[in-house]
């Protein structure tokens, strides 16, 4: 089945060169799959280059392509968006098409976008892919413009919110910190009434939900394509850390994913009420600046590390796929090194328009296109 995403691309100009690098069943936060070995990061090949989507993001940061498809299921359009120093815009859920092959992904976990040098390029290609394809079972409210219009109005004075600790916790490097604090200066500066604060959530609940729906979708894919192909999975077919994860689904209950998705809906709804207080939620993107390629690999000493690192790093990003809402990785800080930190804004369920109007602001206050990696 060809995918309506595909044909919008197609239908929009996009010549199609080729699929870039990305880990086992978009399972990792970083893109060191064994079958096809490490991305480098342009900005340093020996470091990661995030993941889900590292491989897009190493491409088009490198200046392979202007543009590279990326999709996201926990963080996998910001995080790689986030370590290359780029765009990366994760759409509210539904707004782009995933069929006919699917209906939704992970109980509405993953959306398909891109990974772009600017926020203009970004709106631009939603424009072109935007929209319910026949028999979606769901879909945002329709925008009252082209996104790209967006780019460049000004947003008004906007309340927004800004946090240096994610809901569940997790150590955050000090260039994330400032990364935000510096972010949330430049609003304020332009205008905008900041303050910090957090949606006040069960962290312990948040992680429960968001671990047995990654679970099950992990499971799923691989049980998916096992039908598709006629094969049974076999252990000896993935790396060890997919295995494991596939392993584990078969000790939880069907119900158990029901009452997940019970749970994120009913967590989406404990979280709507601070965006009524706040237009857009500032946080770092991720809790990490780039790591080495390496830095996520299973060590005997420390059993628990790589799961624990490959967790914590998407903390940021992860709020907004169980609710649903838009949310935009900006390449806003470098570290002293020279690496890139990204910026999240989340923004209202269906409101693009706000996080592209504040995007761009920010993009033209303080721009980032004169910055290009030492490899590109």
């Amino acid at each position: 089945m060809a995918s309506e995403l595909v044909a919008r691309y197609r239908r929009a100009g996009f010549i199609i060169v080729g699929k870039t690098n990305t880990p086992e069943f978009a399972s990792k936060p970083t893109t060191e799959p064994e079958l096809f070995g490490p991305t480098g990061n342009p900005w340093s090949p020996s470091y990661s280059a995030g993941g889900s989507s590292g491989g897009s993001a190493s491409a088009v940061a490198a200046g392979m392509a202007a543009v590279a498809h990326a999709n996201d299921g926990g963080g996998s359009i910001r995080c790689p968006a986030a370590w290359c120093g780029l765009v990366g815009l994760k759409p509210t859920r539904g707004r782009n098409p995933l069929g006919p092959g699917y209906g939704d992904m992970g109980a509405g976990l993953v959306c398909e976008h891109v990974v772009t040098h600017s926020v203009l390029d970004t709106a631009t290609v939603l424009d072109t892919t935007a929209g319910l394809d026949g028999g979606a079972p769901y879909g945002p409210p329709v925008p009252r413009r082209p996104f790209a219009a967006e780019v460049g109005l000004p947003p008004g004075k906007l309340r927004l919110a800004f946090s240096t600790k994610p809901i569940t916790p997790a150590e955050v490097h000090p260039e994330c910190v400032t990364a935000v604090q510096e972010a949330a200066r430049r609003c304020e500066a332009l205008g905008h009434f900041v303050e910090e604060a957090t949606p006040s959530v069960d962290a312990g609940r948040f992680t429960e939900i968001f671990t047995t729906l990654w679970l099950g979708m992990v499971a799923w894919a691989i049980r998916d394509w096992a039908r598709r192909l006629g094969r049974e999975p076999r252990a000896e077919d993935f790396e060890a850390h997919t295995w494991k994860m596939y392993s584990m689904d078969a000790v939880r209950r069907p119900s158990d994913l029901f009452l997940a998705i019970q749970d994120m809906q009913r967590m989406a709804r404990e979280i709507a009420p601070f965006f009524e207080r706040y237009d857009a939620w500032l946080t770092p993107t991720t809790t990490q600046p780039p790591q080495p390629n390496g830095w996520f690999d299973f060590d005997p000493a420390h059993p628990r590390q790589a799961a624990q690192r490959m967790g914590d790093v998407t903390k940021f990003t992860a709020v907004a796929n169980l609710t649903g809402q838009p949310a935009i990785s900006l390449p806003l800080h470098w570290t002293p090194d020279n690496l890139p930190v990204g910026v999240q804004i989340i923004g209202r369920y269906g409101d693009e328009a706000t996080l592209l109007r504040l995007a761009s602001q920010l993009e033209s206050a303080h721009p980032w296109r004169h910055r290009r990696p030492p490899s590109a």
